[in-house]
Formats: C-alpha cells, structure tokens, sequence
C-alpha cells in the first residue's frame, strides 16, 4: 500500500506490498505523486512493474563513466572508445537521466551529428551507445528501454577498395625518412598484418626455417599463425635486432604518421596505411588462395568481411573457365 507525506518542499511516496521490494520517490506536486503511487500499485499487481529509479537518479554522464572503467577498459578499442565516449559526455544528452532519453532524442541527435562528422562515426557512437543501454539494463539492473534499437542508423559508407599499384608503393618508400617505414610497408602488403599485429611482432614468434610468424593476441583475442613468403622473409632478414626483442619500434599511430608523411612527400594521394591490408588480402586471392585459406592468414572472422574481394576470385575463376 502507497504511503503518501510532506516532506521538506515534496511529496514522498513509499510503496510497500508483501513479496516486492520497497519502492519510493519523490515529487514537488502532492497529484504527481499520487498519480504516479496509483500507476506502480497497479503495475505491482499486474507482475509488470520495473522499478525505474536508478534509471532515473543516474545521468548519461554518469553512466558513460562507469562504462568506461567497468567495460570499455576491458576491451581491446578501449582507446578509440576514449573519444566516443568523450563525445558523448560533452552532447546535450549527457546530464539527462538514462531513463529520460527517448528515441526522438536519438534520432534528433543524429540529424545534428550527421552534419558534423560522417555517417562511420555516427554508426560507431549509435553502437557505443546501445551497448551501455544494454549493459545498464542486463548487468546493472537498471528498468529501462534501449532507445538506440528503435532509431534507424545512417547507410553505412561504401567500403574503400583503394589498391595501391608498385609504382606507388615504390615511391612511398622511396619518401620515407624512417628506418623501419619501409620494412613496415613491404610486411603489411605482404602478409596482410594490421599496424597493431605489426608492432607487436617479436622475434622470438618467427620461425625462418618454416618461414611462419606467431602473432599474439590480436584484435579478435586469439593468437594466429600466419605464412611468411620469400619478399616478407627477406625483409625480415635485412632488419638489425632490438635489444628489446621488438621486430619494430614503432607504434601503430608512428607507423601511420610515417605512411601519411611519406604518401605526401612521393604526392600519392587517397592512401591510408589500411589500404595496405587491403592490398595484401587482393592479392592472396591474385595468387589463388581460396576463401579459407585467405582468412586464416588475414584473421578474418567470417566471409562476409572477405565479401569485397570476391570480384578477384570472380575473375581468376573466368580465367579458368576459358
């Protein structure tokens, strides 16, 4: 039964009923509380009530902090959620309460953020978004709706199928002034390693007698074997040894300062250090590997991330038709 008293400038409401957590709240107008008593006795009765107060005593501010340090830490892309998440406590949705924000709210976002930044960022800070809304209804027993699932996402951008020709590449490396940059460039076009896996190589996990390289805990959390061929052997080879045991020094943000330096100073332009993944994955298929065989050395988790490449095939397969 609803208990209803003045206190201080409000009204306080304490619901009690036999086999159901003690509900409360407070309100500055004595109707809105007794509307309010009314609405949860009956939703209590019916088995369909959701005590919404912590939803509604916690910002969205609030809430991307704690999801900060309690998920998003965790994870590998906790440093590129840094900025979404920062982006998302400087919106003007940040001090509303996680259950004050509807999908009128998302949707009006979106329109706005679409004319600051492109329809990739969005789709990524829609998704950091509806993950917290899940972690707060799923982990942290929170009573609420994720909003983020009923707002249509922007049309994802047409993936980059950028190939970079040896003209090209020969004359980044000719540009470049590191020492490792084009060592880094030959590698990446030859095994279709991402920068991160790159930078992380020691040589302690290359084997030049089955000419094969261990990579550790990559981006999908599993370690993977991949081949190395004779140019990628070579360029190996040639590199002096680091005290440290590092293959190379460089960072994954060094290793794309460099590239876009050295792109400017040859005047190749549309090039990202990406493209070069990109490359590699190309021509793995030029070279007649089939899907399978691509993916377990890309590290590609299913086919429809290969699905790009697959004109490639199309073509080496009319070769042999005749």
């Amino acid at each position: 039964m609803a208990t209803i008293r003045k206190k201080g400038a409000g009204w306080h409401v304490q619901i009690r009923k036999k086999g159901h957590a003690t509900v409360t709240k407070t309100f500055s107008i004595k109707s809105d509380a007794v509307k309010w008593a009314n609405i949860v006795e009956s939703e209590i009765d019916r088995g369909v009530f959701v005590d919404r107060s912590e939803a509604e005593g916690t910002t969205l501010n609030e809430a991307l902090t704690r999801y900060s340090v309690e998920v998003s830490s965790l994870k590998k892309t906790h440093g590129k959620e840094k900025s979404i998440i920062k982006s998302w406590q400087g919106s003007k949705l940040a001090n509303r309460s996680l259950a004050s924000i509807r999908q009128a709210d998302i949707a009006k976002w979106r329109d706005a953020r679409l004319t600051e930044v492109g329809a990739a960022t969005v789709r990524n800070e829609m998704a950091l978004l509806s993950h917290l809304f899940t972690i707060s209804i799923k982990e942290w027993g929170m009573g609420l709706v994720n909003p983020v699932l009923l707002v249509r996402k922007p049309a994802p951008v047409r993936a980059r199928d950028r190939r970079l020709t040896d003209e090209e590449l020969k004359r980044i490396i000719g540009a470049s002034e590191s020492r490792e940059l084009p060592a880094v460039i030959k590698l990446l076009t030859e095994t279709a390693m991402r920068r991160g896996e790159l930078s992380k190589l020691r040589w302690e996990n290359i084997d030049f007698k089955t000419r094969t390289a261990r990579l550790l805990d990559t981006k999908n959390g599993e370690d993977r074997m991949i081949p190395l061929s004779t140019r990628a052997k070579a360029a190996l080879a040639a590199l002096p040894r680091r005290i440290d045991g590092r293959v190379f020094g460089m960072t994954p943000d060094a290793i794309t300062k460099a590239f876009s330096r050295a792109c400017a100073r040859a005047g190749v332009e549309n090039a990202r250090i990406h493209d070069l993944r990109h490359e590699a994955v190309s021509r793995l298929f030029e070279r007649e590997l089939d899907v399978m065989e691509v993916a377990s050395v890309s590290g590609h988790k299913t086919l429809s991330q290969l699905k790009r490449y697959t004109h490639l095939k199309a073509a080496n397969l009319a070769k042999k038709l005749g």
